[in-house]
């Protein structure tokens, strides 16, 4: 929340006082297909404290996102640490990384100089 103060970043649902559940319900009495979808944690929140957040790191890491959910993978995170990405993926989605290794080490190699994963499941 500090970075967001200091970065002058507009809360304006936050400031209207609506709650995570307000705005759920809102969305699903609007008919909206997100209205029950996970949280999705903001994109620095994947690069450690203390290190630098870049517009490059940010789109790195979403870039990465992006193409695993294209590969169908879910509740996974790609960490940004010192120009390695740190995949945490849960335990049963292990195998099918391993099965798409080359396609995975390929398409991140583009943005990461390295690609690692965390062995403790997410």
């Amino acid at each position: 929340m500090r970075a967001l103060r200091e970065a002058d970043v507009l809360s304006p649902l936050r400031e209207c006082g609506l709650t995570k559940a307000d705005i759920r319900r809102l969305a699903r009495e609007a008919e909206l297909f997100t209205w029950n979808k996970p949280a999705y944690a903001c994109l620095a929140t994947r690069i450690p404290t203390g290190e630098l957040i870049t517009k490059n790191k940010l789109h790195s890491v979403e870039a990465a996102e992006n193409f695993l959910f294209s590969l169908g993978f879910s509740h996974f995170r790609v960490r940004s640490v010192n120009g390695t990405a740190k995949l945490q993926l849960k335990a049963g989605q292990f195998d099918e990384l391993f099965k798409q290794r080359e396609l995975v080490l390929n398409e991140l190699r583009q943005y990461f100089d390295a690609v690692t994963l965390d062995l403790e499941p997410r």
